[in-house]
């Protein structure tokens, strides 16, 4: 079945899509925020940030809650964070997108979940300049049960493997080389693994487009928050990155390969 046989149908699937993708959102949020402290986002009833009040059933709907109460804490009356809101947001953003991109197919909630984790490591990132192991385990193990519905045979399914070998040696060896030359850490650990992880999705051309994608988006955050004095981490330019190649790699490929001729 195709979203694009039946408009009721479609217009169902985006909402439920986005409603999803909110609640997906609050909780990727939520369980950076406990992952960078050190606490489980498995157990444990979500709390004020602030006062650590335990939250009600009311307090926890996406985006609502925090219009409801202002954008303030019910119980302590602090400010909460524009963040929630805007990750909610964004990540119903991104579920609707998925599904307008691959349909209702096995590869859609493959990159669904993918879009999960990508948007996870962003944020622990932003938060606390980490990508967590986990994160990677997670996309690898994601990649290797949806293995017999994504692809042609296990011949296109091993050169996306190799792709992920390759770009993930490849970089680091770039990366201990220029370790020794500028006498600093280039290239984080998390970020090589990462790309590592990538190629598994996105095979060798996709792969070298997000590599340059994530360089020119890291080189554009860096401009835009070099006034401040902080320091922006490599690792939402490369989830960046992957999600546009993810989503929309194929004719952007197209296009500039049509443009050699």
């Amino acid at each position: 079945m195709s979203i694009y046989e039946y408009r009721p149908m479609m217009i169902f699937c985006v909402i439920l899509a986005a409603a999803l993708g909110a609640v997906l959102g609050s909780f990727l949020n939520c369980a950076a925020w406990r992952i960078v402290r050190g606490e489980s986002f498995i157990s444990g009833r979500s709390h004020c940030a602030t006062c650590g009040h335990p939250l009600g059933v009311l307090e926890l709907i996406p985006v609502i809650s925090w219009v409801m109460q202002r954008g303030r804490c019910k119980w302590c009356g602090e400010k909460v964070s524009m963040r929630y809101p805007l990750t909610e947001l964004c990540f119903a953003l991104i579920s609707v997108l998925c599904l307008l991109r691959f349909d209702l197919t096995p590869l859609c909630l493959r990159n669904w979940l993918f879009l999960c984790v990508l948007f996870l490591l962003t944020l622990t990132d932003l938060d606390d300049m980490i990508i967590p192991d986990g994160c990677h385990i997670a996309a690898a193990v994601i990649w290797l049960v949806f293995l017999p519905f994504t692809f042609a045979g296990w011949r296109d399914a091993g050169l996306h493997l190799l792709s992920g070998l390759l770009y993930g040696g490849g970089l680091l060896a770039i990366s201990l080389i220029m370790d020794k030359v500028m006498g600093r850490d280039t290239l984080g650990g998390g970020d090589i693994k990462l790309f590592c992880v990538v190629g598994l999705y996105l095979g060798f051309i996709g792969t070298l487009f997000a590599v340059a994608l994530a360089c020119i988006l890291g080189l554009i955050f860096h401009a835009i928050l070099s006034g401040s004095g902080k320091a922006f981490p490599f690792g939402p330019s490369i989830a960046a990155a992957t999600a546009l190649m993810l989503l929309y790699g194929e004719p952007l490929v197209n296009w500039y390969m049509g443009l050699l001729g």
